[in-house]
């Protein structure tokens, strides 16, 4: 399955920059009908709605860890939401549940929305500026979220992850969407391989790439315009009928590369 790597190449921590960890003080998540998350807070927020990043952690991760690595959201003034996977045999522990061969262990769509509601009631998130990301297979994950209600969050930021095969045929709507990868993915590549034998195979990233420019109407096939200043190389669609799409190229591995906290905050506040 997918590793879950590279999450301290993309946050720099430094301890006492979140107000609240766990739920309410508790070092215990904050339980959900279908499951539960870690958060935290700005301190001084002063009470105010919070943007908030919610990110999906890679396989055998958890949502506690993409805590301790949240200081460039903090600093920015954002909550930092960290849902759990699903416990599981195997040598993963932890994943997401949202391709069909798998079974449906958990409706994620509905346990996302359950822990973004349980949020902003228990500690005032803005649920209109939800930023909602994921490494690995939790990229993957947020990728079908969006794909099966692009309402969910505002925009979405997948890192190492996009659909697999059989890649959807349509979703069900426009997104603001920013798709990171590396070039030298090996356990994500941008072509998808074959898992388990040949039991599953990852998508391929330019096929997932297209089925966003068909949702959100871009007029051509290929990108408008391109920046390859500074350690991304970004592709944006700007002529579509709705929705913002961009593609960042890094030259790393399977991570979440140093500058992607500044480049997807930039990205999400300067969005219409």
């Amino acid at each position: 399955m997918i590793r879950a790597l590279g999450l301290a190449a993309a946050f720099a921590f430094a301890p006492g920059a979140g107000a609240l960890a766990g739920c309410n003080g508790d070092a215990d998540p904050c339980e959900t009908p279908q499951g539960s998350y870690h958060a935290v807070l700005p301190e001084d927020h002063g009470g105010r709605k919070l943007p908030a990043l919610v990110f999906l952690h890679g396989a055998g991760g958890t949502g506690k860890g993409i805590l301790r690595q949240a200081d460039p959201f903090l600093e920015r003034g954002y909550a930092v939401i960290g849902p759990n996977g699903m416990e599981r045999e195997g040598r993963f522990r932890t994943g997401w549940y949202f391709h069909p061969v798998w079974g449906e262990k958990r409706d994620e769509l509905n346990f996302v929305r359950e822990v973004i509601a349980d949020a902003e009631a228990r500690f005032g998130i803005d649920p209109d500026q939800v930023l909602l990301g994921g490494f690995s297979i939790g990229g993957s994950t947020a990728s079908y979220l969006a794909c099966a209600d692009p309402t969910l969050a505002r925009a979405y930021a997948p890192v190492a992850g996009g659909f697999w095969r059989p890649h959807p045929e349509d979703c069900a709507g426009p997104v603001n969407l920013l798709h990171t990868h590396g070039w030298r993915d090996k356990t994500v590549p941008l072509e998808g391989r074959p898992l388990r034998d040949g039991f599953v195979y990852q998508g391929d990233i330019f096929v997932t790439l297209q089925i966003w420019r068909a949702e959100n109407g871009c007029d051509g096939m290929r990108a408008d315009s391109f920046e390859t200043d500074g350690p991304f190389w970004r592709r944006k669609w700007e002529t579509c009928n709705d929705g913002a799409l961009e593609f960042a190229l890094h030259d790393g591995a399977h991570s979440i590369p140093k500058g992607w906290s500044s480049m997807v905050m930039d990205w999400f506040e300067a969005l219409d």
